[in-house]
């Protein structure tokens, strides 16, 4: 399929102020009645009215290039034909059957397990709950302590894992759990491999992966004061923490300790899943092998749907032990297996690459001669751009960040911010995105750093 035919011709195309009137009344209407808890609307004001593809067209009839993918829900783009058509069709038939089996169900099962990487190939097994990623870190979760029979749980400085209870607690940001605390006991947090802002001042001609080293040592002392864990959970590539991409051998480092110590190892592929990085599943590009993968996001084709994968050996459930009213979402099962085949048939992991490393190379000739960045990552279409005051001190600038995302917004192309400090750009574009949206999506990013260092 030439992805050129996805998107609306023009973008981006802002022809009113922003917000536009009709625009304006919506988002006041939405302040009125919404809970006050609404996040992207107070950043973002726009009113989304028609997407197609890495394009989106607000209520006004401007046209805006999309680098947010809906935090990376969108892998095949805003209402891609082929899904709208898996969807209508599965409609037809019958849309919810709890965990009573279907074809589309039995059919998306065997694709997940058709495409898990090395000897995961049809060795795992799938189990669905809730519709969010939120879900499946708790799945996750249920599953470890299940197994083991143990109940303390190890997470990574920077990991965001999601919004209830168990998964908020893993979450490393207290800006989300400050005022709930306490939630789930035990949950222990170990460096991340944060090269830029590395908590053992090392940078990467004298690191050594100490903050392995720091993760085998709290499992080695019986005085670090973790007791052994039921799971430790880890972003491959670290998503809202700020687009962190760890150095080479420290997954492996991390799952080679892991099953020293007896630890199931949880990868959270919310985010980084589904050809995003270049590759089907974001840990792939270290050869590690986890025991639990968590699975949302991307892969219901823009529809919620969530799963776990595990190898066959932690299949140790009892009937009922998770359970889920929305487990049998068979519309966005039938999203999903259309979704997976369209990945593989116009191979889109390697077009993230393709178009990642284009993205990524501008972002690079923009560091050099920006005082603003601190530093520029990234696989495949999971990119970031570290916002500083100053590159010598490295000292995190939200407020220029933030900067970023309005002026972008006034030029028409929306991105999001994160990070640890918040001070990070993040890209996320769905990845049928074009050679040429990204090139003059870029060119805009380009274009507001450059006024805005002046």
């Amino acid at each position: 399929m030439k992805f050129d035919d996805l998107h609306h011709e023009e973008g981006p195309s802002i022809v009113t102020d922003l917000p536009g009137p009709k625009s304006k009344g919506i988002l006041k209407r939405q302040l009125e009645i919404e809970g006050s808890a609404l996040s992207y609307p107070k950043s973002i004001p726009v009113v989304m009215e028609e997407g197609k593809g890495a394009t989106i067209k607000d209520i006004d009839g401007n046209i805006f290039i999309d680098f947010f993918g809906g935090a990376g829900v969108l892998a095949v783009g805003h209402c891609n034909p082929v899904i709208i058509e898996a969807v209508r069709e599965q409609q037809d038939k019958i849309t919810h059957t709890l965990d009573f089996p279907t074809e589309i169900r039995l059919t998306l099962i065997e694709k997940i397990r058709e495409i898990m990487p090395g000897k995961l190939k049809n060795n795992v097994k799938i189990q669905f709950g809730g519709p969010t990623g939120s879900d499946a870190v708790e799945s996750a979760i249920k599953l470890a302590k299940y197994y083991t029979n143990r109940h303390s749980l190890i997470a990574f400085e920077g990991g965001y894992h999601g919004q209830t209870a168990g998964a908020m607690t893993l979450t490393s940001g207290s800006f989300y759990k400050e005022k709930y605390l306490p939630m789930i006991p035990e949950v222990h947090f170990v460096p991340y491999a944060y090269c830029y802002r590395c908590p053992f001042h090392k940078n990467r001609d004298t690191c050594d992966l100490e903050c392995a080293a720091f993760y085998e040592h709290i499992l080695d002392d019986p005085h670090s004061g973790v007791v052994k864990p039921a799971a430790s959970i880890i972003e491959p590539i670290q998503g809202e923490g700020g687009s962190i991409v760890p150095p080479k051998n420290y997954l492996k480092n991390i799952e080679n300790i892991s099953r020293e110590y007896e630890v199931p190892i949880i990868f959270d592929e919310i985010q980084s899943g589904f050809c995003r990085t270049g590759k089907m599943f974001s840990f792939e590009h270290s050869g590690a092998i986890p025991d639990i993968i968590t699975l949302s996001k991307a892969l219901g084709g823009g529809f919620p749907l969530s799963a776990i994968a595990y190898h066959e050996d932690l299949d140790v459930w009892k009937k009922a032990s998770h359970i889920g009213t929305f487990r049998g979402n068979v519309t966005a099962m039938a999203a999903a297996s259309a979704s997976i085949d369209f990945m593989l048939e116009n191979n889109l992991a390697e077009h993230a690459k393709m178009i990642g490393s284009k993205m990524l190379k501008r972002f690079e000739k923009i560091e050099k001669d920006s005082d603003i960045i601190g530093e520029v990552r990234g696989k495949g279409l999971m990119l970031g751009i570290e916002i500083v005051e100053n590159k010598e001190t490295k000292k995190p600038s939200s407020k220029l960040a933030s900067a970023i995302r309005t002026e972008s917004f006034k030029r028409g192309v929306l991105i999001e911010i994160g990070g640890h400090y918040d001070n990070v750009a993040r890209f996320l574009p769905p990845l049928v995105i074009t050679k040429e949206l990204a090139e003059a999506g870029t060119t805009v990013i380009e274009e507001v750093i450059a006024n805005l260092q002046q």
